[in-house]
């Protein structure tokens, strides 16, 4: 809008200068500058309109319309500084300023083509339509300058100067109206989330700090679960447009005098009065929730972790939002879906973040993460069937740190990924040190959900087994349920390309998650391994035998081999056998060891 009014201004005293020109001759001659500065003004004018619609409608008409609007700029650029006898050297600049603005135009159109829209919206804002309104004002500063000389020379002229005289005055009012207007504009847009439409971080920072100065508020931190799947398989057009239905999901769901923002991202934050109760507005956030958005064909389940904190004396807006974001991630990681900030939650924050750059450490040193191996032996003849690798840091002042107290702090990070392939590649080492012996001993390694969905996974494994040279039946891939379940379709997908590469694949804990029948018919599995829960109890406990009993035969006719977790003792072990389980692993066999301590005895070879 604010385009057109400009061009109409422009259109206006360009064609004022026209019919001044058309009635004496020596007019015509005196405004030659200022008709080339109108023209420049409006043509340009004319080109911002065309690529602030372009972003609007990428394949639009205004976006092929571009290139030829640019030249014709640029064309007026160039006769303005050659007929301006005045001001050469100015003339001049202002040209060049405009073509200098040529690789930054070539970068939007590029943006456009590839369909980032997002990113277009921001070089345009931020990078063209202040180098624009530079430009403009340079252009409307020259042509005020001679049209005031033109009115100086032509004061005693024909009423029809006079006239243009004032038109002119006017239409210089008008731009600058404009410019303020689009001021405010840009102000506006400073505080706003593009995408969403929702007050942005700095908006909600304000409006905190100003209630923080009047009060006591609480804040939420909320995140949407599972959003960055969804946008890395199904692209970022979906993902913009679920961001933009869950913003108004959320805005629908605070009261009147209640603030939510998009602070980036997938993360939104809510502003509320502290003498509400947190978790009665959590539960209305969640609730927005539950029902699947749809988007084009598709319908889309997504989950929020909420995390509140309720400022305190002496608080900031930053301390009150990191406390909330902390309860937000215990939300994430307990699948809680709301949690209110404690001090012992912030302790236990600062602790894992402690632990994460000590984890960064330990991965760059590559001495201090080992591997023990625990046998997994065949029932029907005693010999050894493969080995499990499990994971052990040896601090070098804390000593020997448990791994159920690193590996899940590890798993809600990337990190995840370079463990993983150190792993792989001390328990790849080993098994080559092995062959080197003669001793094919195989090797399971358990990987997290986060490394499963991994898109460069799959060729990472490939790359350890091609540097060691290890046949890809040497190794086993352990997943659990848990991990199946968090995306089964690229699950599925995975495993098959992990089998392509001859490796075997195994769904570790069994019974202690949630697949059902369907998946574990369709998951592409060599292996099958019952949880020690079940195992553990089964000579004491009918139910867990029969359980176990109804796995046992439940993988037998999928075609898997059977692996039960928690053999402790004889008893177990016998009613192990006597159900026709395949591998039994525990104690009674051996404990995990290091891989010099392996028993001889429990060795074989080919």
């Amino acid at each position: 809008m604010l385009g057109i009014v400009l061009v109409a201004v422009s259109g206006y005293a360009v064609f004022g200068s026209w019919e001044q020109s058309g009635i004496v001759s020596r007019i015509a001659a005196d405004s030659t500058d200022a008709d080339a500065y109108q023209e420049a003004a409006f043509l340009t004018t004319a080109e911002m309109v065309l690529i602030q619609a372009a972003v609007r409608e990428p394949a639009g008409e205004e976006r092929d319309e571009l290139s030829a609007a640019r030249e014709r700029t640029q064309d007026a650029m160039a006769h303005m500084a050659a007929v301006d006898g005045e001001h050469p050297e100015k003339a001049a600049e202002i040209a060049r300023h405009h073509a200098d603005l040529e690789l930054t135009f070539e970068s939007y159109l590029r943006q456009l083509d590839r369909g980032d829209v997002a990113g277009a919206q921001f070089s345009l804002e931020n990078v063209i339509e202040p180098s624009v309104a530079v430009l403009m004002a340079d252009v409307l500063a020259e042509q005020k300058h001679h049209l005031e000389g033109y009115n100086r020379m032509q004061a005693a002229g024909q009423r029809q100067s006079r006239l243009l005289k004032w038109g002119s005055v006017l239409a210089f009012v008008a731009v600058v109206v404009v410019l303020l207007l689009y001021r405010r504009r840009v102000e506006k847009m400073a505080v706003t989330d593009p995408l969403t439409g929702l007050p942005n971080r700095a908006a909600f920072a304000r409006k905190a700090q100003s209630a923080l100065a009047s009060g006591g508020v609480t804040l939420l931190a909320i995140n949407l679960d599972g959003f960055r799947d969804v946008n890395e398989q199904l692209g970022h057009r979906i993902g913009d447009l679920l961001l933009q239905q869950a913003g108004a999901r959320l805005r629908s769901s605070i009261r009147k005098g209640d603030l939510v923002a998009r602070i980036g991202g997938d993360d939104f934050a809510v502003l509320v009065k502290s003498d509400d109760d947190p978790e009665v507005i959590g539960r209305r956030l969640t609730t927005a929730f539950d029902k699947p958005f749809a988007i084009d064909d598709l319908t889309i389940d997504l989950e929020v972790s909420i995390g509140a904190a309720t400022a305190e004396s002496g608080d900031t807006v930053a301390g009150v939002l990191q406390h909330a974001d902390t309860a937000m991630n215990v939300a994430k990681q307990r699948r809680l879906g709301f949690s209110r900030y404690t001090t012992r939650q912030g302790q236990d924050s600062t602790a894992r973040l402690s632990l994460l750059g000590e984890l960064r450490r330990a991965l760059d040193a590559g001495t201090e993460i080992t591997l023990h191996y625990q046998p997994q032996i065949a029932l029907d003849t005693g010999v050894l069937a493969g080995v499990e690798a499990l994971a052990r840091w040896q601090h070098p002042g804390r000593g020997r740190i448990p791994p159920g107290d690193f590996i899940p702090v590890l798993e809600t990070t990337g990190l995840i990924h370079r463990f993983t392939d150190q792993v792989l590649e001390i328990a790849l080492a080993q098994a080559r040190a092995w062959r080197d012996t003669g001793l094919h001993i195989p090797v399971s390694v358990n990987i997290s959900a986060r490394t499963l969905l991994d898109p460069g996974f799959c060729d990472r494994v490939a790359d350890h087994l091609r540097r060691w040279d290890i046949p890809g039946g040497q190794l086993c891939i352990e997943v659990t349920e848990h991990s199946v379940m968090t995306d089964p379709a690229t699950a599925i997908d995975v495993l098959q390309r992990i089998r392509d590469l001859g490796v075997r694949t195994s769904i570790d804990d069994y019974g202690t998650g949630y697949s059902s029948m369907t998946y574990l018919r369709l998951l592409p599995l060599d292996e099958l391994k019952i949880d020690r829960s079940f195992v553990a109890e089964m000579a004491r406990d009918p139910g867990n035998h029969a359980l176990v009993a109804s796995t046992i035969e439940l993988g037998h006719n999928l075609g898997l081999s059977v692996v039960a977790e928690g053999a402790e003792d004889a008893e177990t072990v016998a009613a192990l056998r006597a159900l026709g389980c395949d591998i039994g692993q525990g104690y009674y066999f051996a404990r995990p060891m290091e891989a010099e301590a392996l028993q001889p005895s429990l060795m074989r070879k080919p």
